[in-house]
């Protein structure tokens, strides 16, 4: 096996756990709808702590995107739309959405968006770099590794074409639960803020 095809095949094995971890963590996101509405509203679609799941044509998990937490317009071209930043009971925050690229050229994502790290390199283009700014309690929180150091996060990117979009995620460890905003930060991109549900 050559150095390259073995690099590839742990990038997809990667890839793999590192979706394995999300609907790991959405499904716990998910717990008992069985209950009332605490807003009275009657609707689980309308509760800012339950975002909806679906899923589309090729049986994966997506994003709730019925809701827009904040819209990213970097001067690259690519535009981040955050749908979603959900706490779960184990202590963690998972930023989901969609990045699109909105120029009428196909573009490679930038090498600054893996952060810095030798293991987060390998995992090809990711938002390992990303991270959460608490103002308030005045913490910055960078995206969660695995027992392996592999970042928690959208891994193996690769060019958009014109118009492309491709559903992204990134797991953090959650805030203190009186902390109900918190400053996304993405390389060179501007912060945005945005509230955890």
């Amino acid at each position: 096996m050559s150095i390259r095809h073995g690099g590839k095949t742990r990038r997809v094995v990667t890839a793999a756990l590192a979706a394995a971890a999300l609907s790991l963590a959405l499904a716990a996101c998910g717990g008992d709808d069985s209950g009332s509405d605490k807003k009275g509203t009657g609707s689980a679609s309308t509760s800012p702590g339950k975002p909806q799941e679906s899923k589309d044509d090729g049986g994966t998990t997506v994003p709730d995107k019925s809701q827009t937490l904040a819209t990213i317009n970097g001067s690259n071209g690519f535009q981040f739309t955050i749908h979603n930043a959900v706490r779960d009971d184990g202590g963690f925050l998972t930023v989901s959405g969609v990045i699109k690229n909105t120029s009428g050229n196909r573009l490679i994502p930038p090498i600054d968006w893996n952060g810095e790290e030798s293991l987060v390199k390998r995992t090809g283009r990711s938002f390992a770099g990303m991270t959460l700014v608490d103002k308030v309690g005045k913490k910055r929180y960078y995206v969660l590794r695995d027992t392996d150091g592999f970042p928690l996060t959208t891994t193996g990117l690769s060019a958009l074409d014109s118009g492309q979009s491709v559903d992204f995620f990134a797991q953090f460890p959650s805030p203190p639960n009186e902390t109900s905003t918190v400053d996304v930060q993405i390389p060179l991109m501007p912060t945005a803020t945005i509230e955890i549900s």
